[in-house]
């Protein structure tokens, strides 16, 4: 138990009793008895399918204006022999990742002895002492041997490349391994990755850019030259100068390498675009095709619009970068940036849980339902976890414009009073729940509209009450969140979870004025001969009638241009749009949802695993900036769509808003002009004897409504 104990709480001595083990192994025959017991009953991977390079015809991708996207595959690459990889580049990789390869039989032994002097000398783990022989064991056979830095992964590599150096040539182990090898934005082996960052054969590239492949195996992402051009610079000359210092160059070709600029091709080769929105389409196309996929060779026509991609990664990418950098608060999590600095240093990386922030983006076509632009996550090398379509969050207030639809479509209107008083709840386990405004005041009666601009859980809860459970979840439904959503009265403001895409896509039923459309992003899928075999139906389903859904985004421009999306409008964004934001009450979760008459789109930032982002954390604050980055971008390129024209089915009223009725001379409180569905509106006014109100209910304790029979529309105030 000492032993165990001191290396949880100090890991890197696990890699020195790692180390250890090899070491002590020479002439006493342990690595022979551990393997005999590790690898008992076929435990240990066979060599047999290194033999199984056998190219598929790949299927390809095609964005919405007929542009090339990628080839759909679980690794992209192309194959090249050894022969025609160049000496410098496999003199470089050779010299960087394993000097002594031509010399060793699969496990350096002087390495290890190495690795553990430096180890100890550092008080922590900072050297490895991998072969390249051990890489291409853990690489082929990733599924067998885990990535996980542990000693029974280190046996299983060291057993099988023993057998990968007693069946291969050195050449063919190398070739393997140069063909295998990730080398960042989704290349895997040098000729994928040259042709990816060089625009050429890797037949052709000079000794500068042989050192910039090489150094990628360092850290594929942490050196890309595309993301971190003055980064890779850097690692390049120390490849550069390794190999001086080992005479594969001379001191004369190595300063001139040095100098050589970094030139990278333009993206003609795209497989670094959207991959969370590839795989997303991937796995629906693996569903409906199986392995056919993979072989026959389709072409696949998606929704996807590659220049808004570029801007939602863009705008979620600065903005999570603003909020690491502390421009809204102090912030005490680990960076992304820190993130790839460990990695780079041997630190575990992939872990199931980011531990970094992480968002998601989606935009969509709310008029067909097609998914325009999805980041996933941000980087999909690291965590191939698609955010947007997989991960089920809190939605906070992104929830509450489907409560305050589901009263309006029961006869409410903007000017409804509602109350904002506390309230307390007695829950099912006996407990009394007791909930609280973000900034924990309370304003007491307040019009409806305003409840949902400044985004009052008082109101939202005694609204999605007064309404019922029943017919908020029912009208959820409609909005196509299917996910399940416990009857409790924190439903009302978004304590169930969901998925990021439906949420988002719920917001199609305002930007189309009451039709909901779901999103999708496969339009077309072709045989090689050019034959339609899979169209997938566009679904739509009226929710809301163009009156009610028009009082809906009347409301929702508020939280834009006065409420608690305000930021946006600030920043100068003036194209017609309504939205809301969204923030549980730990601090975990940001949203906001806005939406165009033509263009729907949805941030969500938060942890893997669910945790405060920083002190005061609001989705006006922390997640609009890069709605409202993106939606700038957007319309800098395309026309505005016009306002949503007003039905003629809507009716307009002077109110006075301390009672939600018609306005006279006698009316104490403000008057306002108000929107209502005609029959609908008030016809009593301020000075009548009030009459029974859906709100007039104890304001201290309240017992939630479970009842279906309330799909009714309530009389005018």
């Amino acid at each position: 138990m000492g032993l165990l104990s001191a290396l949880s709480r100090r890991p890197w001595l696990g890699w020195l009793l790692v180390i250890g083990v090899f070491g002590g192994a020479l002439g006493a025959g342990v690595l022979a008895g551990a393997w005999a017991v590790i690898c008992r009953d076929g435990r240990c991977p066979s060599i047999n399918s290194l033999e199984a390079y056998v190219p598929r015809q790949t299927s390809k991708v095609y964005a919405a204006d007929g542009r090339f996207i990628t080839e759909l595959g679980l690794e992209r690459r192309t194959l090249v022999r050894l022969q025609d990889i160049p000496k410098p580049v496999r003199d470089a990789v050779i010299i960087t990742e394993d000097r002594r390869f031509y010399r060793h039989a699969g496990i350096d032994y002087w390495r290890i002895f190495g690795a553990l002097a430096r180890n100890i000398k550092a008080g922590s783990y900072v050297q490895g002492f991998s072969t390249i022989t051990m890489q291409l064991a853990r690489n082929v056979f990733s599924d067998r041997i885990s990535r996980e830095k542990t000693l029974l992964r280190k046996l299983k590599e060291a057993r099988v490349a023993r057998a990968i150096e007693r069946r291969y040539s050195k050449d063919k182990i190398l070739e393997l391994y140069l063909n295998q090898v990730y080398l960042g934005n989704g290349a895997y082996g040098v000729e994928t990755a040259s042709q990816r960052y060089f625009g050429k054969s890797v037949r052709e590239v000079t000794v500068a850019e042989a050192a910039v492949l090489a150094g990628l195996l360092k850290g594929p992402e942490r050196y890309n030259p595309r993301r971190f051009a003055d980064r890779a610079i850097l690692r390049r000359n120390t490849v550069l100068e390794l190999m001086r210092r080992a005479g594969a160059i001379t001191a004369a070709d190595a300063s001139l390498a040095k100098a050589y600029p970094l030139q990278l091709a333009e993206r003609t080769e795209s497989g670094d675009i959207a991959p969370y929105f590839m795989e997303w389409v991937r796995r629906e196309l693996e569903d409906h095709f199986g392995k056919r996929l993979y072989d026959e060779g389709f072409k696949v026509y998606t929704s996807l619009d590659v220049d808004m991609q570029t801007a939602a990664e863009r705008a979620l990418e600065n903005q999570l970068q603003a909020i690491e950098a502390g421009r809204h608060g102090k912030y005490t999590h680990l960076s992304y940036e820190a993130y790839l600095a460990r990695s780079a240093e041997g630190g575990q990386t992939g872990a199931a849980n980011s531990p970094y922030l992480q968002g998601a983006f989606v935009a969509i076509d709310p008029r067909s339902g097609s998914v325009r632009a999805m980041v996933g996550g941000r980087d999909f090398g690291d965590s191939k976890f698609n955010r947007a379509v997989q991960a089920l969050r809190q939605p906070g207030s992104t929830f509450k414009p489907i409560v305050y639809a589901a009263a309006v479509h029961e006869g409410f209107g903007p000017a409804q009073v509602v109350d904002d008083s506390p309230i307390a709840l007695e829950q099912v386990s006996g407990e009394t729940w007791t909930p609280q405004n973000y900034d924990l005041k309370f304003q007491g009666n307040l019009p409806m509209r305003k409840a949902l601009y400044q985004s009052r859980n008082l109101a939202a809860i005694r609204t999605g009450m007064a309404v019922g459970t029943d017919g908020v979840i029912r009208m959820a439904r409609q909005f196509g969140i299917t996910t399940p959503i416990p009857p409790y009265p924190s439903m009302f403001i978004g304590s169930a979870d969901v998925y990021p895409i439906q949420m988002i896509g719920a917001y199609s039923v305002f930007a189309n004025l009451g039709l909901r459309t779901t999103p999708h992003a496969i339009v077309k899928v072709e045989d090689a001969s050019g034959k339609a075999v899979w169209q997938p139906k566009v679904e739509r389903e009226a929710v809301l009638s163009p009156e009610e859904s028009w009082l809906m985004v009347s409301m929702m421009k508020d939280v834009v241009v006065r409420g608690t999306g305000a930021r946006i409008w600030s920043s100068g964004f003036r194209v017609p749009a309504g939205g809301k934001t969204g923030t549980t009450n730990d601090g975990a979760d940001v949203w906001f949802i806005g939406y165009t008459a033509d263009l729907v789109a949805g941030v969500w930032m938060g942890f893997d695993k669910p945790q405060k982002i920083k002190a005061n954390a609001q989705g006006g604050e922390l997640a609009s900036p890069a709605w409202s980055a993106f939606m700038t971008e957007v319309y800098r390129r395309k026309p505005q769509p016009p306002d949503w024209p007003r039905p003629d089915g809507v009716v307009v009223r002077e109110i006075d808003a301390a009672t939600g009725r018609l306005a006279n001379s006698s009316c104490m409180g403000n008057v306002v002009t108000e929107f209502f569905v005609q029959g609908y509106e008030p016809t009593k006014t301020c000075t009548d004897e009030p009459g029974p109100s859906p709100f007039s209910m104890d304001s201290t304790r309240l017992r939630t409504r479970t009842d279906t029979a309330n799909a009714f529309r309530l009389p005018p105030p």
